[in-house]
């Protein structure tokens, strides 16, 4: 229904071929861009029947007012096209000639009507579709005088609209077509809002979705392609990755945090020499600690409650930098497997290995994703979480049960607002039709799939989403955050104690990083301040 966003998608995932698509979380992503292309399809065809209807329209006019003229010259007007054209657009017939007596005239007022209407929405900032008309203000609407202006022009359309039809009802009788035709108009317009209607309830309501057959991508090697690679990398445990950009996808950040910590062993402490034997805490060692604790709190959330918990989601993730075409193989399952082998005790800065656990709480609409990192190189332990929350979708795309529900109340229903918003809906409609063809033609001039190697750059679920949480959705994010990060730190401490290494500084330490505080092990001189509103000062002085 947004032709906006729409076009968004398909100019993503199809304008940019070049750029493989981030993780999609809960969402897949080749339904939505069929659905895109298929309403785009079903846009363009609207448009092109309002263009025969208008096209129809014109020549009607152009017979009967050569017809008129004919008469008027006592059926000897041989006139050439362009002549009799100017005649129509140009000339009156006659002093005493009237509007009914000029149809070339009822055209031109028709299409003054249509500009009217559409220029008072966009004037005002409201958005016209050419299934709906949408009512959420663009944000330079703020503006007080251009909503006035637009209001102005509104008015001045509608008065308009009211001096057409009761100048064509009352000479209907002379000329029906300027009735005709609008109405004719109306019928397209019915027939597009009946055929959107029957899409959103037969295959996107929430009853039938489940079940419903969804629309495949075109039949062509361009669409082949792109769908495969949408296959291919929006579910795999690799990404590439903007160094300005690393989680996309992921939604928001939300409190990231880490610590590092120097390891030694309990024995050295105890005794003051290096204890002898002892195994090597590696990356690995770790992470086979925490993933079953993790593990352990999905089955016990599946076992005493219906919490969101219980579909808890854990994988090992891999990030890469990007500079390769995303098909040469980077996403292959042979290539991710080797991938999250040799980055997980490497450290490195570029590909970076990480635990990726997501929980889709609120039917997938608040998605809280942590991304966990260990390296234990140089004798220190370095721990990092970073969680991400990706925020509900937009109050506007989850109107679909609404609407469904309020469009099947019936044919007469759907007709009459088809003749009211048919005007409007008819400029909407040649715009849609043309930004349809401007990007159509975009892409096979700019040959996207054979651009320069790019890294994900947007994310379709981000944009659909909005960062407003409610309190409830608030306090369920920050649960879930805490309990993961308590089964990782206990892991981490599990995985210190078993190898021989002393615990007490990490628990000191993950007590006070995890709620929030300061933790320092030495200091000489300075100066240490906590809270929002919270000032330190050190003062250097000398003592005798």
């Amino acid at each position: 229904m947004n032709s906006a966003f729409r076009q968004r998608v398909i100019d993503e995932l199809v304008g940019h071929a070049e750029r493989p698509v981030p993780p999609s979380l809960g969402v897949n992503l080749r339904p939505v861009l069929a659905h895109a292309l298929r309403a785009r399809q079903q846009e363009v065809r609207t448009a092109l029947a309002m263009a025969g209807v208008w096209l129809a329209y014109f020549l009607v006019s152009v017979l009967m007012t050569w017809d008129a003229i004919d008469d008027r010259f006592g059926g000897n007007a041989d006139l050439p096209f362009g002549e009799l054209l100017s005649l129509m657009l140009f000339t009156d017939l006659g002093p005493g000639a009237s509007l009914s007596e000029q149809p070339t005239a009822w055209v031109l007022f028709y299409a003054a009507v249509v500009l009217a209407l559409w220029a008072g929405r966009a004037v005002s900032g409201r958005e016209t579709l050419v299934y709906m008309q949408s009512r959420a203000p663009r944000w330079w609407t703020r503006s007080g005088v251009r909503r006035k202006l637009g209001g102005v022009v509104t008015l001045a359309a509608r008065l308009l609209v009211a001096v057409y039809w009761i100048t064509a009802a009352t000479g209907v009788a002379e000329n029906p077509y300027p009735v005709i035709f609008p109405l004719l108009l109306a019928a397209v317009v019915w027939w597009h809002r009946v055929r959107v209607t029957t899409v959103l309830r037969e295959q996107l309501s929430r009853e039938k979705f489940p079940t419903a057959v969804q629309p495949d991508l075109p039949l062509t090697q361009r669409y082949h392609l792109v769908g495969e690679a949408i296959d291919r990398e929006q579910h795999a445990q690799a990404a590439l990755y903007d160094a300005n950009r690393p989680f996309v996808g992921a939604g928001v950040p939300y409190k990231p945090w880490s610590f590092a910590l120097e390891l030694r062993r309990k024995k050295e402490f105890e005794h003051g020499v290096p204890a002898q034997g002892e195994t090597h805490l590696s990356n690995r060692h770790v992470l086979g600690m925490i993933m079953p604790r993790l593990v352990a709190l999905r089955e016990a959330a599946a076992r005493t409650s219906r919490d969101r918990l219980r579909d808890l989601e854990i994988e090992e993730f891999v990030y890469m930098p990007s500079g390769v075409r995303r098909d040469s193989g980077v996403y292959s399952p042979e290539s991710v497997q080797g991938h999250l082998g040799e980055a997980v005790e490497e450290g490195g800065e570029a590909r970076r290995h990480f635990i990726r656990v997501r929980v889709g709480a609120w039917e997938e609409q608040v998605v809280v994703s942590l991304l966990v990192r260990v390296h234990t190189q140089g004798g220190m332990l370095v721990l990092e979480v970073v969680p991400h929350v990706l925020g509900p979708v937009a109050e506007s795309f989850r109107e679909v049960d609404a609407v469904v529900e309020r469009q099947a109340e019936g044919l007469l229903r759907e007709g009459v607002l088809a003749i009211l918003t048919a005007p409007a809906l008819t400029a909407a409609a040649g715009i849609s039709a043309l930004r349809a063809l401007f990007s159509v033609c975009r892409v096979w001039l700019s040959s996207p799939e054979h651009a320069a190697p790019d890294a994900p750059l947007v994310s379709i679920r981000e944009l659909a989403s909005t960062s407003e949480l409610s309190l409830f959705q608030e306090m369920d994010v920050s649960r879930y955050i805490k309990t993961v990060q308590d089964r990782i730190a206990s892991g981490v401490r599990d995985a210190l104690e078993q190898h021989g290494y002393r615990t007490d500084r990490f628990e000191q330490q993950i007590v006070n990083v995890r709620d929030g505080g300061v933790f320092i092990q030495g200091m000489s001189g300075g100066a240490v301040a906590t809270g929002e509103h919270g000032h330190a000062e050190h003062v250097e002085g000398s003592f005798t």
